[in-house]
């Protein structure tokens, strides 16, 4: 039985790129079976140790200082230059891997690895072998929106919102090619869904929360920035009706200095973790999210109904920037620079629910519904216009899929 061969160029620059990497391929097999292989590359790590330094710089100075990003932004959008029609740092590995695996849909998740990687793709196997999509996770346009995004000629090229969608249209997408899709979350993300009446006993037996108690979710990304022990002060304050979710991502340190303020703080209850697994289910179970402005969190939080606080402390990263400007602009979503920010924040709400209500209501907003399994089938159908595979699509939720919280 021929199979359909899709190619996924991602990186781990952030979370982000991999979550969305990681979910497709998840959806392939939830729908499709063995009918899709699907390959996910860490391209940029892998093909160049020039890309793999770029990388590790980044984590280090998303975790340390994101003001450097300003500086490395504008460095990283020389590649929109250089790679206009080749591949410059890495094209070795990366041909390698397009004659080995021959895959017949590239599909990039990731800024860094569309212009000229498409052109490349396109000479190695032949422009009637290959089709090229990408998917952009960027939540609006503007200083921030990297011009490494933009290959006018992929075929297809899904944006996260409308207004991310007509940005991208502007700088050279041609129209027809662009869509808007959604969230891209992993299928148990939409299975795993607390019901509303159960939320206090998710809190309770699940998490050993108080049922009843205002939840504050103190998150982060994968690699664990966060300022965690600043923002806690302004909670303990209101102890007898707050609690917090803290996630420390694989940030080790941050874990055991948390576990240490736990013993000594015995008035404060709260649910800690490191790298979870189950954030959709604690967005679910909290009442904000205090969290950077990654798209992925930024998007879960959305679809999980649970009002984002942007965490800006050392300033805002360019990608992260538009993030913020589409929720700020969008439900006057507010950000804190400084624990004293964040603990303003928490003087009002606690003085005054109704505006906590207001904020609430605002963000619910921008929320959409949609049906997560579209944007799969339609990059599927993408990569079939030339595989030419005979499919059997499966049924999502499966007949015994239940939420499993």
């Amino acid at each position: 039985m021929s199979k359909l061969r899709i190619l996924v160029l991602t990186s781990s620059t952030g979370g982000g790129h991999d979550a969305r990497a990681e979910a497709f391929a998840e959806w392939c097999f939830q729908l499709y079976r063995h009918e899709v292989d699907v390959r996910i590359e860490q391209m940029l790590e892998r093909s160049s140790v020039v890309n793999r330094v770029g990388v590790n710089f980044y984590n280090r100075i998303q975790q340390a200082a994101p003001w450097v990003h300003i500086w490395f932004y504008t460095v990283v959008e020389v590649l929109s230059y250089l790679n206009r029609r080749k591949v410059t740092f890495g094209s070795r590995y990366y041909e390698e891997v397009l004659r080995e695996y021959r895959p017949h849909l590239v599909f990039s998740v990731h800024d860094c690895l569309n212009r000229g990687y498409f052109q490349l793709a396109r000479k190695i196997l032949g422009p009637d072998k290959v089709r090229c999509a990408t998917y952009c996770g960027e939540f609006s346009g503007g200083w921030g929106y990297s011009r490494n995004w933009i290959e006018p000629t992929v075929d297809l090229y899904i944006s996260r919102t409308p207004t991310a969608r007509d940005f991208a249209v502007k700088k050279g997408i041609p129209a027809a090619r662009a869509s808007v899709r959604g969230y891209l979350m992993l299928p148990r993300a939409h299975l795993e869904v607390i019901p509303p009446g159960e939320r206090a006993t998710f809190r309770e037996k699940r998490l050993g929360l108080r049922p009843d108690l205002f939840t504050v979710f103190l998150a982060t990304g994968g690699n664990g920035a966060n300022n965690h022990l600043a923002l806690l002060p302004a909670l303990v304050k209101y102890a007898e009706r707050v609690q917090a979710i803290i996630i420390c991502g694989k940030n080790k340190q941050v874990y055991n200095e948390l576990v240490h303020w736990r013993a000594i703080h015995p008035e404060f209850n709260f649910y800690l973790e490191g790298y979870s697994e189950i954030v959709h289910l604690l967005m679910q179970a909290s009442d904000a999210i205090v969290t950077r402005g990654g798209t992925t969190t930024c998007a879960k939080a959305l679809h999980f109904e649970c009002p984002i606080i942007f965490n800006a402390f050392g300033g805002i990263m360019p990608q992260e920037r538009l993030t913020w400007k589409f929720f700020h602009n969008g439900a006057e979503s507010e950000k804190v620079e400084s624990a004293a920010d964040f603990a303003a924040i928490m003087d009002r709400w606690m003085a005054d629910p109704g505006d906590y209500a207001r904020s609430r209501e605002r963000f619910l907003k921008l929320r959409y519904v949609e049906d997560p399994t579209v944007v799969i089938d339609e990059l599927v159908a993408l990569a079939n216009e030339v595989g030419r595979a005979k499919l059997k699509r499966r049924v999502f939720p499966p007949p015994n899929g239940k939420a499993n919280a």
